[in-house]
This record gives C-alpha cells, structure tokens and sequence, in this order.
C-alpha cells in the first residue's frame, strides 16, 4: 500500500515536473527583446531593424519591449560576434555577409555557428553618382572603369563581399573590366556612404535601392543603374543593367538570425511571431514604400536557404578574384 502511495507521489511529482518545464518553455520570452543592427544607423540593416521593432510593437505580436542596438564594425563580425554570446532573447539582422566573410577569411563565423530564424525581404541594388558627375549614364562608368580600373572612387558599405560588392564586380566583369585593380572605399553603413557620396569623396556608390532612392528623387544625387530585371515604378527614369547592355540580374536579401541552442520552442515562438508579422498590412506597406520584396522564409526555409546562398557565393567569389 505505501508502496503504491510512494509511486503515485513519483508520478504526480514528475508531471508537475514535467508542467514546469513546459511552463518554462511556453513562458518565453520573459524578458525585454534586444534586436542587434550590425551597423551604425542610417544604413538597411538598422532601417529594417528598426521597422521589426515598430511593427511587432504596434500590431501587438510581442508583448515585450523590443530594443534595437547598433554594434557596427567588422562587415557585420562585431555585432555577430555579440549575438554569439546571447540567449534567445537577442536577434540580429543578417544577409549575405555573414557567409562571404567566411569565405573571404575574414570570420571564422558561419551560419551554421548561430539558429537560422527567418529570411524577410530581397531589394534591388543601386549604382548612384553625384550629380556633377561626368558619367550621365552606367556604360560611361564602366567605359572608364574599362580604360583605367583604378581612376573611379567607389563608395561600399559595410565591407567588401556583400551582395552591393559582389553585384557591382559582377557588373564590371561582364563589361569586360579588370575588376582585381577596382578601387572601392569601405565605409561602416550606408548612411556614411550616401554622406560620402553627397560630399564629393567618392565618384560613385553602390548600395541598396532603399538607402538610394529617397536621394535621387530629391535630386542630391543621380542612380545610373539597378540590378532588376525590370525598371522600377518608383524610381522609373532610372534604367536596369540589361537596358545598359550589361546582362546583370541581382537580388539582395536580409533575414533574422538567433543565437546558438535555441530550443524548438523558443525557435517556434520566433517563427509564429514574424509569420505573423509579415502577414500584416504595416509590414506590405513598409515593403512597398521600400522597393522590398516579400522573400519570407521561416526557420527551416532559411536553414536550407543559408546552405544553398553558402554554394552560390562560393563560385561567385572565385570567379569574381576576391579569394585569397
């Protein structure tokens, strides 16, 4: 009879256990959000960032307060390094640079050394000049690009490798450039970039449409080209490469990472979240006033996503001369 008492207690105190532990995981997340920004402000890593925050604040997604935190540096290594060491309550905006500073040596960070939360938008990439410019159009660029690779100051954000990088050596490839004698100035973000560009230190950038436009149409500065197949109603004076005779298509996208040993649940609340975030109209419209496009991948979609993008700039950057 205690026996059987005894057993019934075990029972009842593993269930309670077990409750527990779910609670644990179904608690979550207990504490405020912090959304790292690899960059300083200004650049599309913050602006997404920053859009994430207002959004998952205003619609009610997370009960939480969601804090964005710029960590620049390093082509996006300094606020990836600080993700590394956090708990599940940290995110951090990535794209294409945390496999190509791999493949460049410049990080021993992979993909694979964090939890692939969510793949978001993919934009267009622009190619803008100062207005003063003496190229009225891309194939001017590149025709002196041709005649002395190293005569143009090209403007590129936040380090060499990313999807600005590599679609304007591709450019330049195709055109029949010397590319390894290009010569591209660094800067942290693409605000710092536009500044530069604005203030006569470089001949030419090249960076997101999102971070271009809003000068263009105002006329600061001119964009020459855009990496869509098609021109874009936003911006509509301005040609694609293919019209330039530059047969160039090329994407640029941004998603969501976690840190290291994050449960299934925790990764399971982060995909209801953001599945829900993209599906509300504050997050179309921000894609649309943005020149984004949906690319919504969620935790398993970009896992995969990650391994095939990691094989793609592999031969991209062998074939483009960047490998040391």
């Amino acid at each position: 009879m205690l026996g059987v008492a005894a057993m019934s207690f075990a029972l009842i105190l593993g269930a309670c256990s077990s409750d527990n532990a779910d609670g644990k995981d179904a608690e979550f997340p207990k504490k405020n959000i912090e959304f790292v920004a690899p960059a300083t402000p200004g650049g599309g890593w913050d602006a997404t960032a920053r859009a994430i925050q207002k959004i998952m604040k205003e619609e009610k997604i997370v009960d939480q307060s969601m804090t964005v935190i710029n960590k620049p540096g390093g082509s996006g290594e300094v606020g990836w390094q600080y993700l590394a060491k956090k708990d599940a309550h940290s995110l951090a905006i990535d794209s294409s640079l945390l496999l190509t500073n791999n493949l460049l040596g410049q990080s021993e960070l992979t993909y694979e050394d964090f939890t692939p939360i969510a793949t978001l938008t993919t934009e267009w990439i622009s190619v803008a000049v100062p207005n003063n410019s003496p190229y009225k159009d891309a194939t001017e660029l590149m025709e002196q690009l041709k005649k002395d690779p190293g005569s143009v100051k090209i403007g590129i954000a936040p380090g060499l490798g990313n999807n600005d990088h590599l679609s304007f050596v591709k450019a330049a490839k195709t055109f029949g450039v010397d590319v390894t004698k290009l010569n591209f100035l660094v800067y942290e973000s693409g605000g710092d970039v536009m500044t530069s560009l604005l203030g006569g230190h470089v001949d030419a950038a090249t960076m997101a449409v999102s971070e271009s436009q809003e000068q263009h149409l105002a006329k600061k500065f001119k964009i020459v080209a855009i990496t869509s197949d098609e021109r874009l109603e936003e911006i509509p004076d301005v040609p694609t490469w293919k019209e330039q005779g530059v047969d160039l298509v090329f994407p640029h996208w941004r998603g969501i990472l976690g840190p290291p040993d994050m449960t299934e649940e925790q990764i399971k609340y982060w995909d209801d979240a953001i599945g829900k975030m993209v599906k509300t109209d504050a997050w179309k419209e921000l894609i649309e006033n943005n020149g984004w496009e949906d690319f919504y991948k969620d935790s398993a979609e970009t896992k995969k996503f990650l391994e095939e993008q990691t094989g793609m700039y592999t031969e991209l950057i062998e074939e483009s001369g960047l490998k040391k």
